[in-house]
């Protein structure tokens, strides 16, 4: 028999290794924090520590990607989705780089006002990667003047200093000021060093104008980029410039006990699926992030960053990104699982439920706290009061109603969108877009209707799904990928979808791919004993033929007793 693959780190534990990594003011790696939906990344461990991490010399930058759903994240009164947020309708890039740009920012003007980011600090970190001459002409030129106003024979740090004045002429001093709280009225600084500080202001301004005309001379370029779908490393780069630039300039004046920036980026997975409105202003989102997340590795390894850590609740980012991008220490992973069923016991029984409520509870959908939490507003609810005015009611019938309630607004629709991602597999397969190893011997998966006819694909996709979740049932809800180096789990197309849909998670250790929750497991069971029932006879035979001749067994990649 296998052990169940609900293993848990401990909270306090989790909490002291973050806290550790945000303590330093230079870290050669990101963190990336994992783990299933529900299990508290975001509400019980990152609200209770970025008040910590914003005391004295501490700065925390916290962006979220996923605030620009409205319709499903509690900033605007709603619910996180528990399927993946690629169920939901995407965001579109600008929004997205506009919420990461703006808080960067904010940290460095947050700098400019402690004195540890100057003028000629920004000079030199910009000149390093960029080439100014021509735009710091251009800013010094304005709109009106000759382009050869200034001599071709001056440096580059006269230049510089001149378009810093040139624009700190167009900029409004007042807005500079209040950016600066040089308006408060408490606020009494002397005059040299206000003016030194309105420069470092005014400097990274001009920096973000140079890199905003730079990335406008590749604009064609980027636009022909998205329109072929290929990949160049230097017009993705030049998308990130100004993030990864501020990123920098925050890396290096970071100082112990007198300025220790860190930034938390929740949902990050959000990032890749964000859509472009212009072609020409920034290369897909995909790319975007890919970028974004590979120069902040670069620059951990190459100059130290501040400690950056990326939320998600992806299970891409808890194995593959590391292989994606170069090696399984590119990362300090650290996991989420949320609380034992000891833990959650003592957190929600006694005040939220009986004992007997609890049973029926740890049985059903274990110990997750979202689980929980959405559970106790149903008791609370008008619906459960007239439930428990009928005295043939039980606490039973409010989990049979919150289980209706997944399988129909949650399971259901992600397991529709996972039959489409199917049918993808097959049009690619017939396109020959799928390479022949995935197509290889014996592979379940490896005769896809050879006709494009969208009823067959349906129900080829179908059958497939059916044979994995019954494969998955077998398995006891257990698949073991990283077993005897056992890696043919990930090209099957639907443990793919599921995993991209978010019902299944793909966690690093111990390395098992199994349902977000014990709630969800069921929810899936349900859903393959719906369909079965549904089956006309003809469709009965094809799917039992399936499982007979062509059928998936993943038993050996079982969790072996023992394993740790």
């Amino acid at each position: 028999m296998v052990n169940k693959p609900w293993k848990i780190i401990p909270r306090p534990l989790l909490e002291t290794v973050l806290n550790n990594h945000a303590q330093h003011h230079r870290v050669p790696q990101p963190l990336i924090l994992h783990g299933p939906r529900g299990v508290g990344k975001t509400t019980l461990i990152l609200e209770r520590l970025l008040g910590e991490w914003n005391k004295g010399p501490h700065l925390t930058g916290y962006v979220d990607f996923a605030e620009s759903i409205k319709d499903h994240h509690p900033q605007f009164n709603q619910s996180f989705p528990w399927a993946s947020w690629s169920n939901c309708p995407p965001p579109t890039l600008p929004n997205c780089r506009t919420k990461l740009e703006n808080c960067l920012e904010s940290m460095a003007h947050k700098g400019v006002q402690l004195g540890s980011i100057s003028s000629h600090q920004i000079f030199s970190t910009l000149s390093k990667w960029h080439g100014l001459n021509t735009a710091l002409r251009r800013v010094i030129a304005g709109n009106g003047a000759s382009k050869n106003a200034v001599s071709e024979k001056v440096s580059g740090s006269v230049l510089w200093d001149r378009a810093v004045f040139a624009l700190s002429a167009r900029c409004n001093a007042q807005e500079i000021d209040g950016i600066l709280g040089l308006t408060e009225k408490k606020k009494n600084v002397p005059l040299e060093e206000a003016s030194y500080y309105r420069e470092a202001v005014v400097a990274l301004r001009l920096a973000k104008e140079v890199i905003k005309q730079q990335q406008s001379w590749r604009a064609n370029a980027i636009a022909h980029l998205n329109r072929t779908g290929g990949f160049s490393r230097s017009l993705a780069n030049s998308s990130t410039d100004w993030p990864c630039l501020l990123l920098e300039l925050l890396s290096q004046a970071a100082e112990i006990d007198h300025f220790q920036p860190k930034l938390v980026i929740n949902n990050v997975e959000v990032l890749k699926n964000a859509i472009l409105l212009d072609e020409n202003s920034s290369v897909c989102g995909s790319m975007y992030h890919d970028s974004l997340i590979w120069r902040i590795i670069a620059l951990g390894a190459n100059e130290r960053c501040f400690p950056v850590v990326l939320v998600t609740s992806d299970s891409y980012y808890s194995y593959q990104a590391y292989m994606d991008f170069g090696f399984p220490d590119i990362f300090i992973s650290r996991e989420a699982f949320g609380w034992s069923p000891q833990e959650a016991k003592l957190h929600m029984v006694n005040d939220y439920f009986s004992n007997s409520e609890w049973s029926v509870i740890a049985e059903v959908f274990g110990p997750n706290p979202r689980h929980l939490f959405e559970l106790y507003a149903l008791k609370q609810a008008n619906y459960y009061q007239q439930l428990e005015d009928n005295k043939d009611s039980t606490f039973e019938d409010i989990v049979d109603s919150y289980l209706a309630y997944l399988q129909i607004t949650v399971v259901n629709p992600a397991m529709d969108k996972a039959l489409g991602l199917l049918q993808k597999f097959a049009a690619d397969a017939r396109s020959g877009k799928i390479s022949k190893d995935r197509l290889r011997f014996g592979a379940p998966w490896r005769h896809p209707p050879p006709k494009n006819n969208p009823t067959m694909c349906l129900e080829w996709a179908k059958i497939q799904l059916m044979d994995f979740v019954q494969s998955l049932i077998n398995t006891e809800f257990g698949i073991n990928y990283l077993a005897d180096c056992s890696l043919e789990i990930m090209d099957d197309p639907s443990a793919g979808a599921l995993v991209e849909v978010g019902l299944l998670y793909a966690q690093r250790d111990p390395s098992i791919i199994r349902p977000i929750s014990r709630g969800i497991q069921r929810c899936i069971v349900r859903w393959l004993v719906q369909e079965r029932m549904q089956m006309s006879f003809p469709k009965f035979l094809q799917y039992k033929w399936q499982r007979i001749m062509r059928g998936r067994s993943y038993r050996h990649l079982m969790l072996q007793v023992g394993y740790k």
